[in-house]
């Protein structure tokens, strides 16, 4: 299956890794590809189940994805890298940690948190798993997407969500549910020792500040970052300042 996923590497320099979330794909990184690949080689996977890699099944555990990207990038034969994952993806990231603690350098951890069954989050899991059974797949994306932008569907960079659950099937909407549903990391927080950045937009509806705020107390070499008004897509609402913040944590 390996060979069968889709992974868009560009630039050169120290490997980068970008880890995209629920619904997501490889391009949702379209705007940090675009200029971290300037500095660094970056390699943007979409995960089984998504996007780019629609046609291939999806899995319903946070350590099989994390097992996933961990063989897709010693394909490119890189022994130590850079590593940043966003929602549902920071939760894969530490699970590569956990996993594999020695081959990630500094790591950002971006509008995520230590517990997949999100307290706070806009809904309970279950609702949503209930509600894609109802409503089916792309009603349910569609209904989700919108809460990770202030604007809604009315966001300029929407579009990229769209394009993102075009193609993803009822099973992979639910196996992510399920995975994260299941997944805990919190008890492995202390054990990070990478340099460690967490961002986190203040209008995210999808991890509350306790979530973050959890993950900047327990991670010990880690330090905070909010961007203000702005929701869980903060890198495709404010890109030049979230950019910038990355940049700079990586200098």
């Amino acid at each position: 299956m390996l060979e069968n996923i889709y992974t868009d590497i560009v630039g050169d320099g120290y490997p980068l890794v970008l880890v995209h979330g629920y619904f997501g794909s490889s391009n949702m990184w379209c705007h940090q590809k675009k200029i971290f690949s300037k500095k660094f080689k970056v390699i943007a996977p979409s995960l089984p189940g998504y996007g780019e890699s629609y046609k291939l099944k999806s899995f319903d555990k946070i350590q099989d994805m994390a097992k996933t990207v961990i063989q897709i990038i010693k394909k490119q034969n890189i022994d130590k890298f850079h590593l940043m994952g966003h929602s549902m993806g920071g939760m894969i990231v530490q699970e590569i940690i956990k996993l594999a603690p020695n081959i990630v350098n500094k790591l950002i951890l971006f509008g995520t948190g230590s517990i997949g069954d999100i307290p706070g989050r806009f809904e309970p899991i279950d609702v949503s798993r209930e509600r894609l059974k109802k409503d089916g797949v792309k009603s349910t994306a569609n209904r989700i997407a919108k809460t990770w932008f202030v604007d809604g569907d009315k966001a300029k960079n929407f579009y990229l969500c769209e394009e993102a659950y075009q193609n993803i099937n009822q099973e992979t909407g639910d196996s992510g549910l399920v995975a994260m549903k299941n997944w805990k990391g919190i008890d492995n927080l202390k054990n990070i020792n990478q340099d460690t950045l967490v961002i986190w937009g203040d209008l995210d509806k999808a991890y509350n500040y306790e979530q973050v705020k959890t993950l900047n107390e327990n991670i010990p070499n880690s330090k905070l970052e909010i961007i203000k008004g702005c929701s869980h897509n903060a890198h495709l609402e404010k890109i030049d300042e979230f950019n910038n913040l990355v940049l700079n944590f990586l200098k």
